[in-house]
């Protein structure tokens, strides 16, 4: 039988789940990183988050001036609360208890600081410090067994924090119980924070590089969506009904309605009626089937007026609780973040119809490229265990053309429904159309039908006259 071991929650979002569900009680972990990667935030915060909870927290630097700048810098931040020092998070220097006595004198003043704070958690800030005072590799080992073991006596856990990044073969890394390596490195013209546990003793952790961010909240984490939700966080089940489009004669196309829980890809050009489409799909949202915009090309508020000009009561749906809106700016997103958002929102209300307006907008927020089929069944699988019925937008980038691109055959693998929306010239005229693809497990009407626009707003109208060439916007005449 297996035994769960205690954890020291660090207050730190995203962090625990990474870390496999926080800090092992009595453990020893080092924190590591370049200048400016952030680790003296990382450690407050932690501290202070375990004040808190009514824990106590001792952080000793090797600091030579004093703690006055530190709290400075911290008082910029949320989590800094000033009340707390000296009785829940006590800060000392051993700066010259190092200087002038060496190590063992500075293990003494640790173990009694620890018992006379009665501290849950301890910060060793300056390992590198440490490091240069020892005379040999055994001195290192033996100065960090020393600390590890008066701490863990009494359930102490030590984050050992260096400003070098520790060969994997050096004592520390032996002899800790897990390594928490940071980054700040750029990405093209952008700078990314990335954070990996490189080591993590008896329990498991998330593996690879995770991004982070720091602002006036502090340290935010966002676990990879595929490595947290490598498997759905409630069971899957299969569809059962069907859901109303909102949209008039879409319905019959696929079948009787979108399969609930099912997500579907709505792609077409600029202007072809993807947002239109999708307007009508959320304006079916209630106080019990609450609904989600989470988009990236309009504000809300020019949502808002486009969903009025089609009839469309949104500024109503959003007070009665029934709406939910959440822009993107297309500027510096992380696509981590983005996915943690969008889940967030979802769960939080249990929301059961979603509009992701503009599929692409993930897509810009990647660093990494090639994990996108990975993130994207991660996060298709999570919404529909959820229930979620979902439609997706996706720009194709030329209004006309011989070819019709479709995200990525893998990507679109994932998805359960596809539908293609297109401007076709006919006798000199231009019609928007409508042509469904794929509908999973059902069948559907694979004639291409124009689209129009009503009182009610976009609607299905009649089959397009036979022409070859529709679907790529080029008619060329009777088919």
């Amino acid at each position: 039988m297996t035994q769960a071991l205690a954890r020291l929650q660090t207050g730190v979002p995203g962090l625990d789940a990474v870390l496999g569900g926080g800090l092992v009680v009595g453990a020893s972990y080092i924190l590591q990183g370049h200048p400016g990667a952030g680790k003296t935030i990382f450690a407050n915060q932690i501290a202070f988050k375990t004040a808190e909870k009514g824990r106590k927290a001792l952080y000793v630097t090797l600091l030579a001036e004093t703690h006055e700048r530190l709290f400075q810098a911290l008082g910029t931040l949320e989590f800094f609360d000033s009340s707390r020092l000296g009785i829940d998070v006590t800060y000392v220097s051993v700066f010259q208890t190092l200087r002038d006595e060496g190590l063992s004198a500075v293990v003494k003043l640790i173990r009694q600081e620890i018992a006379r704070q009665g501290a849950t958690l301890l910060v060793f800030d300056g390992l590198l410090n440490a490091r240069d005072r020892a005379d040999t590799q055994l001195d290192v080992k033996t100065f960090v067994a020393e600390v590890q073991s008066q701490a863990a006596f009494v359930g102490c856990t030590v984050l050992f924090l260096t400003s070098s990044r520790i060969a994997e073969e050096s004592p520390e890394h032996t002899m800790v119980d897990g390594v928490i390596d940071l980054h700040n490195e750029l990405s093209g013209v952008r700078a990314v924070r990335r954070l990996q546990v490189k080591k993590s003793r008896g329990t498991a952790a998330l593996g690879g590089h995770h991004q982070f961010e720091i602002t006036s909240d502090g340290v935010a984490v966002f676990p990879r969506v595929e490595a947290l939700l490598a498997h759905t966080s409630v069971p899957d089940h299969a569809p059962t009904g069907s859901v109303s489009s909102g949209t008039g004669g879409f319905d019959a196309l696929v079948g009787g309605g979108l399969p609930e829980g099912s997500v579907s890809l709505v792609f077409g050009p600029s202007g072809s009626g993807k947002t239109s489409l999708g307007i009508n799909f959320l304006s079916l949202a209630t106080q019990e089937q609450p609904a989600l915009h989470f988009g990236f090309y309009e504000t809300s508020a020019r949502l808002r007026g486009k969903a009025a000009a089609l009839g469309v009561d949104f500024e109503g749906l959003i007070k009665n609780g029934a709406l939910e809106m959440i822009w993107n700016p297309m500027t510096e997103n992380l696509l981590d973040k983005l996915g943690h958002r969008l889940l967030d929102a979802v769960r939080e209300r249990g929301v059961k119809r979603l509009l992701i307006d503009g599929l692409g907008g993930f897509e810009r927020g990647a660093v990494y490229q090639p994990r996108m089929v990975e993130f994207f069944a991660a996060l298709t699988n999570e919404l529909r265990a959820l229930n979620v019925t979902t439609i997706a937008t996706w720009e194709l980038r030329d209004l006309f053309g011989p070819t019709v691109t479709a995200p990525g055959s893998e990507i679109s693998s994932l998805l359960d429904n596809l539908v293609m929306l297109r401007h076709v010239e006919i006798g000199s005229r231009y019609k928007r159309t409508v042509s469904v693809l794929k509908v999973r497990d059902r069948a559907f009407e694979p004639i291409i039908h124009e689209i129009g626009f009503g009182p009610g707003g976009m609607e299905v109208r009649a089959a397009l006259e036979p022409v070859a060439g529709a679907a790529t916007g080029l008619a060329q005449g009777p088919a």
